[in-house]
């Protein structure tokens, strides 16, 4: 898993101080860092806007795009919107994602 800007931004707003900790300790462990040009990042980001995502959808797809080769979400409405748009990353649910790498 990637970590991006976007999930240290919405852990910041977790009021729950157990959950946080629990969330940035498993991005320490399990995800990845990487970098990519912020700046392309956020005109992305912003197209995706335009194109009626949430401000945070569109900033995970945009960091995604950048740095992975698959964005993976639990999110039917986001992924539709994705497909409809032809988004530049294949974007996948968890389950869609297991299938594709044959993972039981």
């Amino acid at each position: 898993m990637v970590v991006s800007p976007v999930h240290l931004e919405e852990i910041k707003g977790i009021e729950d101080i157990r959950e946080s900790l629990e969330l940035i300790t498993m991005l320490n462990n399990l995800g990845m860092n990487s970098s990519c040009n912020l700046r392309k990042a956020r005109e992305r980001a912003e197209y995706f806007v335009s194109l009626k995502l949430g401000i945070a959808d569109a900033a995970h797809l945009a960091f995604a795009e950048a740095t992975a080769d698959v964005f993976i979400t639990c999110d039917d409405k986001l992924l539709k919107k994705c497909k409809r748009n032809n988004i530049k990353i294949l974007s996948v649910s968890p389950l869609e994602f297991c299938t594709m790498e044959d993972l039981k």
